[in-house]
């Protein structure tokens, strides 16, 4: 890839047309872990053809704002989790487990009854698609193995370790297959690491190198706090997060904007990028350029230019799609203005 200094992309998700998708179901019940089929509006081949037109705007608003780094907006899945996790052989899709989420309510998560398996690619079509419509660099992201065993419910392994070592050969297989038709980042998404610091210092770092084992190019790690529609008041640092700079992952992605995060903890990642939430998604208001600009320039207090990836928090599939895409061509500005400084 050829990029410019503070190159800027998204997390992964972009808001979904209300044609494609009922946003009141989508909200309605937080990130769904088991499939929601209910969320949406179209039907067997007409569903595809939505997502492959809805696919297409997500990503000319990315250009349109000037995203250096695309993604398809995950305009496929009904959330980060589930289109992937539920893919996977070794689950009773017909009867899930329950479990508590980070906020502490019973939630259905997947059911694991045998070995979890990727049978066949998941979102390697959907990453093709993307490569055929854009010339952009292109990013696609899976939940990570920690994550996933976080929110099953094990009736097979009996054991942590077991179970996690599992996901991250079926996370491995498909990033594998995901390089092969041209995705030029990959990204493993870790919300439960902060939710479960203590596992994760256990489990956690092995589950990404196992997950990440033999696959070339940037790699990414993301770590969140909850997505802003649902947690308002966000701790200003996190549970684990110096522990990654051990990861065989290039880069980091936090949230940094609607938590207020203290960037000097970015001192503590020296070998990583830094992918940094300069967006709140959390406040309904457009940023200005220079509010933008102000976020990054704390960073890079504690940072060099050359190691940050500007980005939103995480969660931008939960706001109108007006205010997503204000919110990407101030980040965007900002990082023009910022190089012009640099150069």
């Amino acid at each position: 890839m050829h990029l410019p200094i503070l190159p800027t992309t998204i997390v992964g998700s972009y808001p979904q047309p209300e044609w494609l998708v009922d946003h009141e179901v989508l909200r309605a019940e937080g990130p769904p872990r088991v499939r929601m089929d209910r969320v949406w509006r179209k039907r067997g081949h007409e569903r595809q053809a939505a997502q492959d037109e809805a696919t297409r705007r997500a990503v000319a608003d990315m250009e349109a704002a000037g995203l250096d780094i695309v993604t398809d907006g995950e305009q496929r899945r009904e959330s980060y989790f589930n289109h992937f996790a539920n893919a996977l052989s070794g689950i009773d899709l017909d009867n899930p487990g329950t479990m508590p989420d980070r906020a502490g309510n019973l939630i259905p998560v997947p059911r694991v009854v045998g070995p979890i398996r990727r049978e066949a690619p998941v979102e390697v079509d959907n990453a093709r698609f993307l490569r055929g419509v854009t010339a952009r660099p292109i990013k696609i992201t899976v939940p990570g193995p920690f994550t996933m065993a976080q929110l099953a419910f094990d009736e097979h392994y009996g054991d942590e370790e077991k179970l996690i070592n599992a996901y991250a050969d079926a996370v491995n297989a498909e990033l594998k297959d995901l390089k092969e038709v041209g995705c030029d980042v990959v990204q493993i998404d870790e919300p439960y690491m902060q939710a479960q610091p203590e596992k994760a210092r256990k489990y956690g770092v092995a589950g990404i190198d196992r997950a990440l084992a033999g696959i070339a190019g940037p790699t990414v790690v993301h770590m969140c706090f909850g997505y802003a529609y649902v947690v308002r008041d966000k701790p200003s640092g996190y549970s684990f997060l110096p522990e990654l700079d051990r990861c065989c992952a290039e880069q980091i992605s936090i949230e940094a904007a609607q938590p207020r995060l203290d960037p000097s903890i970015l001192k503590e990642l020296p070998s990583k990028t830094i992918m940094y939430g300069v967006l709140d998604l959390g406040d309904s208001a457009i940023e200005t350029p220079e509010a933008v600009t102000a976020r990054v320039r704390q960073a890079l207090e504690h940072i060099s230019a050359d190691r940050l990836v500007l980005a939103p928090d995480c969660g931008m599939k939960y706001i109108p799609r007006d205010t997503a895409f204000g919110k990407l061509k101030a980040m965007t500005a900002a990082a023009q203005a910022l190089r012009a400084e640099l150069s």
